[in-house]
């Protein structure tokens, strides 16, 4: 086993080397190239294999094919569309002011690529958050590894297809493999690692980038709260709270982990939640084509044991409860009289089950966010001006939706990222351009300069022009 290990790591070490030695060659590209690149990428995932990515995310989880154009096709081909139309510009030299006393000089921003990149990406939308970075990263001129999940095998297996259809291994290079290829792959000296999973695997990226002194992205998770005050539109919030939860089967990392509503409201809004969940899947999701499934055994015994918890703990069920082992199915569920000390409210839930909690005054709501760690997203349901600016004004979140759930995700024109345990860096757009991008500093000297007259030695002449340049410039 020892020798197989080795002639993995050798094998990772050789393939790192010859993309190390093209990084300069793909760093020269233009513009014009990259685009080319980008154009290659759209028309390959929207045409060419489009069905057989639709077949693949049905086969390793039961998604829908609307729903993978939706959720994993669209925003590929938004990325990429944003960036054709923007890139001339991200690659453009950034001119910046240059202080008085610099007299003489320019200074601008220089965008050049990092080099050698590795992008790991998560089995919850393998194709949008493998493919997202990667657009970045090939915008920004880098060469890049790519390591997708090993729990959706088919769908890596068609985007392994079109890697090889498209770049030479030089350039791009899709690895398919477990957790101990991602091992071995971080103990690489890669320039820039961008990851998407949860925090507990963060910590374990950044650590080991920390022995190169790589720069990280980190797309990670947490709990996402939802708060429904006295004034939202009761009937419109529990649509998109139900669409955003139970969708992709709540294995989203920006789906509404748990609701605050206003306790006036509460009996009303979860009427509406039921309605909604069986206009979306009937009565008995288990029958709809349009409802997934948990990926695997492993995520269906972790969600299982979470409600069993909770419900041991005093918590009622609203609607559902019920799951399958084998077939992997979990019941989209909903919960009140949920204690704070549940599984439920202390764990990522990514999975189907929705606790409601109620409260009085926004304080409530406010004191407990910031008491748990920080969230990746934020949703506020409230027509009051002064309710959704004191919220935002008084919590932490990486992004927030006011009267809708997750669609920040899709404006390229925002950064998507977390903070602290939730994230560190963002991405999509320009801000995916800049964190595959190292933003050089650059200094030119164009007249001479009056420096010449405040260096050594520091005669009572000098000493009284520093003095004036400090006072005045």
């Amino acid at each position: 086993m020892e020798s197989v290990a080795s002639n993995q790591n050798l094998s990772f070490q050789s393939i790192f080397i010859e993309l190390n030695e093209n990084r300069w060659n793909i760093a020269r590209t233009t513009c014009k190239e990259r685009i080319a690149k980008l154009k290659k990428i759209k028309l390959t995932v929207e045409v060419t294999y489009r069905k057989a990515l639709q077949e693949a995310m049905f086969a390793d989880y039961g998604k829908n094919p609307a729903e993978a154009d939706l959720a994993e096709i669209f925003p590929v081909v938004s990325e990429i569309k944003h960036a054709i139309r923007h890139l001339s510009y991200w690659m453009q030299d950034e001119a910046v002011d240059t202080p008085l006393a610099l007299f003489g000089s320019k200074s601008y921003i220089k965008y050049e690529p990092k080099g050698v990149c590795l992008i790991i990406s998560p089995w919850n939308f393998p194709l949008n958050l493998t493919f997202c970075p990667l657009i970045s990263a090939i915008a920004a001129g880098n060469v890049v590894v790519l390591k997708p999940s090993e729990m959706t095998p088919n769908t890596s297996a068609v985007m392994k297809t079109i890697i090889e259809s498209i770049f030479p291994p030089n350039e791009v290079k899709l690895i398919e493999g477990d957790v101990a290829v991602s091992t071995a792959l971080l103990e690489l000296p890669f320039h820039h690692i961008f990851f998407t999973g949860a925090p507990s695997i963060g910590k374990v990226v950044m650590k080991a980038a920390a022995n190169h002194l790589t720069s990280v992205t980190l797309e990670l998770g947490g709990k996402s709260p939802t708060i429904v005050d006295k004034t939202a539109n009761i009937k419109d919030a529990a649509q998109m709270i139900v669409w955003g939860k139970f969708a992709n089967c709540g294995q989203i990392c920006i789906a509404p982990d748990y609701i605050y509503v206003h306790e006036s409201i509460k009996a009303e809004f979860e009427k509406e939640l039921v309605k909604n969940i069986n206009n979306f899947y009937t009565n008995d999701a288990s029958k709809s084509v349009d409802y997934m499934r948990i990926v695997n055994e492993k995520h269906t015994a972790r969600i299982q044991g979470y409600l069993k918890e909770t419900i041991e703990n005093g918590a009622n069920v609203l609607y559902g409860g019920h799951s399958n082992s084998d077939n992997n199915y979990i019941e989209p569920t909903l919960l009140s009289n949920v204690s704070l000390d549940s599984s439920v409210m202390t764990n990522e839930i990514f999975g189907p089950i929705l606790p409601i909690l109620s409260y009085q005054k926004e304080e409530e709501v406010i004191d407990y966010i910031n008491n748990n760690e920080k969230p990746l997203a934020l949703y506020i349901f409230s027509k009051s001006n002064k309710t959704i600016n004191n919220i935002l004004d008084n919590t932490n979140a990486g992004g927030c939706c006011i009267n809708n759930v997750a669609v920040h995700f899709y404006n390229n024109n925002l950064p998507f990222g977390g903070i602290n345990n939730s994230g560190l860096g963002k991405s999509h757009g320009i801000f995916g351009f800049k964190s595959f991008s190292n933003e050089k500093a650059v200094y030119k000297q164009q007249l001479p300069s009056a420096l010449k007259l405040m260096m050594p030695p520091y005669t009572p002449f000098k000493a009284k022009l520093i003095r004036w340049v400090i006072k005045y410039l």
